[in-house]
């Protein structure tokens, strides 16, 4: 199974895109959350007053400093709407979004991993019907090593986990119980809680579910690569073998 990974930027009507276009010594990243949006401002140079003043209307300051190495913000805002984002496009076209979205001298950039050429081909198509796009390399990437930087963002590993499951699971993991051996039983975590064995079983066993289905598309891009099958019988027993 071949892997590629597709990087390019983008112009379209969006404020931090603008706001970098104003500023060139301006970097802007940002993180989508699973409610908001992290922001983070940072120039070599001694930002303007009028910058300073757009800066604090973008959301809740998180961090600011301005000292001779420049400037460095972090801020935190509502996450708009992305009934009709980018990055609901990446997700139609089945390519698997790498934050941040780096906003520098007007332009957005972006960087996406997809299992099929034809799906990167056919994101980077539609993107072209509606804004100004450059591709900046397109690479195939079957015989790399996945690193770790592509891994799930925590907002979305736990997409769809209710508080009371995610309760059951930290409980569960906190106690010892997916230890080898286990350090507890269903019956003694659901103990420690104000409901039934079968309820906080149910709350358990529906956390693991999402889990793993929210983990199988990291799961497939880092095995994407493996060049051998680590359960072969086979191949397992030929080793043991050897060994002997």
């Amino acid at each position: 199974m071949g892997l590629y990974e597709a990087s390019f930027r983008v112009k379209h009507e969006c404020p931090y895109r603008e706001i970098s276009e104003r500023y060139p010594d301006l970097t802007i990243r940002e993180w989508y959350l699973s409610d908001c949006q992290v922001i983070e401002l940072t120039s070599p140079a001694s930002p303007a007053d009028e910058l300073l003043e757009e800066i604090d209307q973008i959301g809740t300051l998180l961090h600011k400093s301005v000292d001779d190495s420049g400037l460095h913000v972090v801020t935190q805002s509502c996450l708009c709407s992305l009934e009709d984002s980018i990055i609901g496009r990446f997700e139609q076209y089945n390519c698997l979004y790498q934050p941040p979205t780096i906003h520098r001298h007007g332009w957005e950039h972006y960087t996406v991993i997809a299992f099929d050429e034809n799906d990167v081909r056919a994101l980077l198509q539609d993107l072209e019907a509606d804004r100004d796009i450059e591709v900046l390399s397109k690479t195939a990437i079957t015989d790399q090593q996945i690193p770790h930087s592509m891994l799930a963002p925590v907002d979305q590993l736990f997409e769809d986990i209710t508080e009371r499951q995610l309760a059951a699971l930290r409980l569960a993991l906190e106690s010892g119980y997916y230890e080898q051996p286990r350090q507890t039983s269903l019956r003694e975590l659901a103990e420690q809680t104000a409901v039934a064995r079968s309820t906080y079983e149910e709350h358990l066993r529906k956390a693991e579910n999402k889990l793993l289905t929210n983990a199988g598309q990291f799961l497939r891009l880092v095995t994407a690569t493996s060049t051998t099958d680590p359960l072969d019988i086979d191949r397992i027993r030929q080793t043991e073998h050897a060994a002997d």
